[in-house]
């Protein structure tokens, strides 16, 4: 089973700790430990027991530095265990401000990375070998990856699990987690209008609806007469909400049903976009590689079985 740490110190931020470990558990895939140089360190609201030390770094095949003070001095110990581990070959990722931890080991040297975005420049000023991109969810640099804050940091995990085990996984996690599956690490950050409600909560109806419709030939009209809004305030609503438009959302969720088509059956590549939504397979290969990364086929080969 793949091993997962989270560490901890003092000033940790409760979410940035908790949220890692929920979304790798909801899998059944992983298992998760909680592990510090102190097996007590205080929050800004709690205390909190630490069950394991830094051993167990030297076992994980993963670690998720969680969000902490970007002021908090990391201890020499911290350190050497996370080179120790990136020296074996395991991977390890920040959530926010646990970008400020993994700095310090010098292990970003030279790549670029994320952090919340109000500590962005903060980060670029004190480590400025990194490349600091305040713009983005997440970036995945292979065995380093980092992520912005709060809900990025599930954005994060989710990319993690379907890495791992192929993106029907990483749906199921994303269902008990109540939100939308993975959205693009390089999607804004944050939005400069606040939302007209909390966040999914006026727009997940109709995203469930698009995504059981996905295969339909969709419009733009077509979504809002269901959503019941004009398409100018549909629009508002999924830049607030989603950070995209309702036409590259439905994009994505046809990519993400193709994916788990291409994972799970042998259907060839010309059914699969036709049972998805694109008109031609042209038309999907071309989005699916602007989405994935990847060809219909190479992903077929990496994630099949």
């Amino acid at each position: 089973m793949h091993e997962v740490a989270v560490l901890v110190m003092d000033r940790v931020v409760p979410f940035d700790f908790a949220m890692p470990v929920d979304a790798f558990n909801w899998t059944g895939r992983y298992r998760v430990r909680v592990c510090g140089p102190k097996r007590t360190v205080e929050t800004e609201f709690f205390t909190l027991k630490v069950p394991h030390g830094l051993d167990v770094l030297s076992e994980v095949d993963t670690i998720v530095l969680a969000g902490h003070d970007p002021d908090l001095v990391v201890p020499r110990q911290v350190i050497e265990a996370l080179r120790q581990a990136a020296d074996r070959g395991a991977r390890i990722a920040s959530v926010c401000t646990g970008a400020f931890v993994f700095a310090a080991t010098g292990l970003l040297d030279g790549l670029r990375v994320t952090t919340h975005w109000l500590a962005a420049d903060e980060l670029s000023a004190r480590f400025p070998a990194l490349v600091v991109d305040p713009d983005v969810l997440y970036v995945d640099n292979g065995q380093f990856l980092t992520s912005a804050g709060a809900a990025a940091g599930m954005d994060l995990c989710l990319h993690m699990i379907r890495r791992d085990h192929g993106s029907a996984v990483a749906a199921d996690a994303a269902r008990l987690a109540v939100m939308p599956l993975e959205r693009e690490g390089g999607q804004a950050q944050f939005i400069v209008t606040p939302p007209a409600a909390p966040q999914g909560a006026e727009l997940e109806p109709v995203l469930r609806w698009m995504e059981e419709n996905a295969g339909r030939d969709l419009t733009l009209a077509d979504i809002a007469d269901h959503a019941g809004m004009s398409t100018r305030t549909l629009n508002r609503r999924f830049r607030e909400q989603t950070a995209t438009t309702p036409l590259q959302w439905l994009h994505r969720a046809r990519v993400r049903q193709a994916q788990h088509l291409l994972e799970t059956t042998n259907q060839p590549v010309e059914l699969i976009a036709s049972h998805v939504g694109f008109g031609s397979a042209t038309a999907f290969r071309d989005r699916f590689k602007r989405i994935a990364g990847t060809s219909p086929h190479a992903y077929r080969a990496a994630f099949q079985g």
